[in-house]
């Protein structure tokens, strides 16, 4: 059985933008991408998948949550069913603005795969369609 692929968006210290990292081990994720900003999830998202046997693609984005382009980039390279294969999960650290959220949700359902956010991103997600009522 093939192991479960995890797409992670972040910030990281080293790496090029709008390029898709395949890691299967703790030192790819080192190599490619460095060390974390502070405040940054992503690299740690992606240290928890690997540390579960799930092989990680990571998409580097400049600021999580902020970087716009480069998330819509990044979703679009994973619409492409050959880039990546597999997906289990989407993740998308630092992101509670509802049109991204719901961006990723479609390609989630591409996948038939799931969408991993944190509490303050929910929260965010959801307090952002109170407001706009």
């Amino acid at each position: 059985m093939d192991k479960q692929t995890v797409a992670l968006f972040g910030a990281a210290e080293k790496g090029e933008f709008e390029t898709v990292y395949r890691c299967k081990y703790l030192e790819q994720l080192s190599d490619y991408l460095g060390h974390p900003p502070p405040y940054s999830r992503g690299i740690y998202m992606g240290i928890q998948a690997l540390l579960y046997q799930r092989d990680v693609v990571f998409i580097r984005v400049q600021e999580e949550g902020y970087s716009f382009s480069d998330y819509y980039h990044g979703l679009r390279l994973l619409s492409s069913r050959g880039v990546v294969g597999e997906l289990a999960a989407i993740g998308i650290p630092g992101v509670g603005d509802a049109v991204l959220l719901e961006a990723a949700t479609a390609i989630c359902a591409i996948y038939s795969s799931i969408l991993i956010t944190s509490e303050d991103d929910l929260y965010d997600y959801l307090t952002s369609s109170i407001k706009a009522a």
